[in-house]
């Protein structure tokens, strides 16, 4: 459970405008948002009643780990040696695009820390430390502290996440962080202080897939907050001609609504009231 100090790597914090160099253009890896994400994280927020249906699961978890009475979107971890456990969601998607944000400590993440979404089957419970979350092939999951993908890991070797991290980089992954799995097209990804890292992983369409964490420090405590969804249907015209104008106005002239020549409904559909 101790963390790990990694000696002679050179770290890569996201908000260093200088981590993202030309070799992204090299790599021919496209960082840029999807669009429908972009329209998805332009939304208000999920309500709490909605943020609480898509919490964690107290009936589909390990024994080792349980919900907050006093903040259902948080699960604590008993501090138990030699076990690595888990707990998942209580929706699973099949289709759409969903966003939830993980918030979990970086000092509270130990040895293996991994983050992904896992089908019914996936355990939530291994003896020793490891990376539960794409162990087999029902979970797919990013370890935050190895800067590494997992699925079916007795079978398949690890992926670098994000891709552009040469052998010699480590990923610095911030207390607070977004999951994106969009059903449509089969993808999981994550976003770091807004920046999109590219897709994580493939071929998830048709499955059933429920959020899951997989962690190994005694007293950790993790929340899980649903930003929003989007359902695969095209979206109406007026969403997005509200898209259209506050991308050109921008998030920091938004307040500037208030003084366009419009009705005082079409202003208040803009500003989402």
């Amino acid at each position: 459970m101790g963390q790990r100090v990694t000696v002679g790597l050179k770290t890569v914090d996201v908000r260093d405008p200088s981590y993202r160099p030309l070799r992204h253009e090299q790599q021919g890896l496209d960082y840029c948002k999807p669009t429908r994400l972009d329209m998805l994280l332009d939304m208000p927020p999920a309500a709490c009643e909605v943020q609480l249906l898509h919490s964690w699961n107290n009936d589909d978890r390990s024994l080792n780990v349980f919900v907050k009475e006093d903040d259902k979107l948080i699960f604590h971890r008993h501090p138990v040696a030699q076990s690595t456990d888990g707990i998942r969601g209580k929706v699973g998607y099949t289709r759409g695009l969903h966003v939830w944000e993980i918030t979990w400590a970086m000092r509270q993440r130990g040895t293996h820390a991994v983050v992904g979404v896992a089908t019914i089957d996936a355990p939530l419970h291994s003896v020793g430390y490891t990376a539960l979350v794409g162990s087999n092939c029902e979970s797919w999951g990013w370890d935050l502290g190895r800067n590494k993908l997992h699925f079916d890991g007795k079978n398949q070797p690890s992926q670098t996440y994000p891709a552009f991290l040469e052998p010699h980089e480590t990923f610095i992954v911030p207390d607070v962080f977004l999951v994106v799995l969009d059903m449509d097209e089969g993808t999981l990804s994550y976003i770091v202080d807004g920046h999109y890292l590219g897709v994580a992983c493939r071929g998830l369409k048709g499955k059933k897939l429920y959020p899951v964490v997989s962690a190994v420090w005694g007293h950790c405590e993790i929340r899980m907050r649903y930003i929003n969804g989007l359902d695969p249907e095209p979206l109406p015209l007026m969403d997005l001609c509200r898209r259209s104008v506050r991308v050109a106005l921008g998030k920091d002239r938004l307040n500037e609504i208030h003084s366009l020549p419009l009705p005082a409904s079409l202003k208040s559909y803009l500003l989402y009231q």
